[in-house]
């Protein structure tokens, strides 16, 4: 089976050819008798590999009826028999072709991608947090509810805000979470308010939310200078607008230096200030929210407090929330009284004054990413924490300033927060496309930055260095980014077209795969039987 035909092709019998005497053509050229290259091992799907044998021996076992109906599997169930030592080996070589941050800098946009300390992965394996059951007794987890205490203590206090709901479990729940207490507070005070206030750079989870919670999303332009046009803003305001939905520091990098009259404005027309806070690394310890005027905001701790992530989890997307929306905050709702802390799991056993909305999910929250984002806290502390943003914000001028004279940057006339913003105007008339550009960075080894995003900006390249890179990491990178650059405007398109070149597999025609995704392995008829 061929997985990829634009490429190295999957199965090891299709790449064997005579071997080629060495020194006669280049590596790329190089045909080997394995199919593998050095340590790039070529692996096939694991069904493909499987050959009917366990490394486990089980006896027979005889049943004399059963309860399902009559519709009991006749075949056998197709999964793969391979030895302990074969499912190892191809989850191993499978995991060298992924790129991740403990491999290399991982500069993607928006996303935050810094180092996540051994320390924190050590302390989320301790007993009774590594191993606690949601059902378990709460008088067994006063340990555990004391760490998301204290977890929501520091959360309310780099925030400025009163309240945090602690069970959304990444940013997209979070933004969902703040819009139905925002519904909630509405409905409370006896208001249609259907129409929600977006700007055009979002992050494209900000109207989807807004639509699933069931208001309309109505669009905000941008400034030349890539920030919300307070003014357009403002004039949309009006009786039926329940709240805006503004990321700060924006996704072209930028601080949104009219956030408190923007705030005051949303606030004079009776409707809320969601804050996406995908962006809050570039701030934390720095700006509280709370004192812009922000009435809810969601905080990636996979993001901001180093939590791993990636490959859709996991994650977790706490909701800070004003005195205007804490009362709605969902249940479980955790209070401390004479007997220690506990969790408020039914609205009707709410306290006085709360009025939960509802619930986001079955259980609590995601333990793992507090026991992690809470070390992270510790371990820095508040200073540290603050410091981090700095060095975030520093590295991420510093690739801005290092590349605007190659690289086409659009708002390159002043410094950016925690990332940088270019364009693809540098490339007109080379012949090379964005997308050549960044798969080329594959060949040099990096990760590709955000690409395309935000939409505000023709050809947007996104860099978010974070600030685990060192200089001479950052040095490097640059010198890799400043060499692609100059080389495409040489015209040498011989490096960027049909690359990635020396990857495991080559460039995948992806609107072909995105159209006709093929999600299921079937097993090719054999030759014998299609003769």
């Amino acid at each position: 089976m061929t997985m990829n035909n634009q490429g190295r092709p999957t199965s090891v019998e299709t790449s064997r050819r005579a071997p080629i005497a060495p020194g006669t053509h280049t590596p790329e050229e190089l045909s080997t008798i394995s199919g593998d290259r050095g340590l790039d091992h070529e692996e096939a799907p694991i069904f493909e590999l499987g050959h009917g044998a366990t490394g486990v021996d089980l006896p027979d076992v005889q049943i004399s009826g059963d309860r399902l109906g009559g519709v009991r599997r006749k075949d056998a169930i197709g999964l793969p028999g391979l030895s302990e030592p074969e499912v190892i080996r191809h989850y191993v070589r499978l995991s060298r072709m992924n790129y991740a941050i403990d491999s290399g800098l991982y500069p993607l946009g928006s996303c935050t991608m810094k180092h996540n300390p051994r320390l924190n992965e050590k302390m989320a394996r301790l007993p009774g947090f590594g191993d606690l059951h949601p059902l378990a007794p709460q008088s067994t987890t006063q340990g555990a509810l004391e760490l998301i205490s204290q977890l929501m203590n520091w959360l309310t206090t780099l925030t400025g805000m009163p309240a945090v709901a602690m069970s959304p479990k990444a940013g997209a729940h979070g933004e969902l979470c703040g819009m139905l207490a925002i519904r909630a507070a509405l409905q409370a005070r006896g208001e249609h308010r259907p129409r929600v206030l977006v700007p055009e750079s979002a992050h494209g989870t900000n109207p989807a939310t807004a639509a699933f919670a069931g208001f309309t999303v109505d669009e905000v332009p941008a400034l030349p200078n890539g920030r919300v046009d307070s003014e357009a803003l403002k004039a949309k305001l009006g009786p039926d607008v329940a709240a805006i939905m503004l990321t700060n520091p924006n996704t072209c990098g930028l601080f949104e230096g009219e956030i408190i009259d923007i705030a005051k404005a949303v606030h004079d027309a009776g409707a809320y200030f969601y804050c996406d806070g995908a962006n809050f690394n570039a701030i934390a310890g720095k700006v509280r929210p709370g004192d812009l005027g922000v009435d809810a905001m969601h905080i990636n701790l996979h993001k901001t407090f180093s939590t791993p992530h990636g490959g859709g989890g996991p994650g977790a997307g706490p909701v800070v929330l004003s005195d205007r929306l804490a009362a709605y905050a969902p249940v479980p709702l955790l209070v401390a009284d004479a007997q220690g802390l506990r969790l408020i799991e039914d609205r009707d056993d709410a306290p006085d004054g709360a009025k939960p909305f509802g619930r986001m999910c079955a259980f609590h929250g995601q333990m793992g990413m507090f026991s992690r984002a809470l070390t992270y806290m510790l371990s820095h502390g508040r200073d540290g924490v603050r410091q981090a943003s700095e060095d975030a914000v520093l590295s991420a001028n510093y690739v801005l300033a290092s590349l605007k004279d190659v690289m086409s940057a659009p708002f390159g006339d002043g410094p950016c927060m925690h990332e940088a913003l270019f364009d693809d105007s540098f490339l007109h008339d080379t012949g090379v496309t964005t997308l050549d550009f960044a798969k080329a960075m594959i060949d040099e080894g990096y990760h590709p930055m955000t690409m395309y995003f935000p939409l505000v900006v023709h050809g947007a390249m996104l860099i978010e260095p974070t600030e685990s890179e060192s200089k001479d990491s950052l040095d490097r990178f640059i010198h890799v980014l400043h060499t692609l650059a100059t080389e495409a405007k040489a015209k040498r398109i011989e490096r960027f077209a049909g690359a990635p070149h020396l990857a495991p597999r080559r460039r995948l025609d992806e609107t072909a795969a995105a159209r006709k995704p093929v999600l299921r392995w079937k097993r090719e008829p054999l030759k014998e039987a299609a003769e």
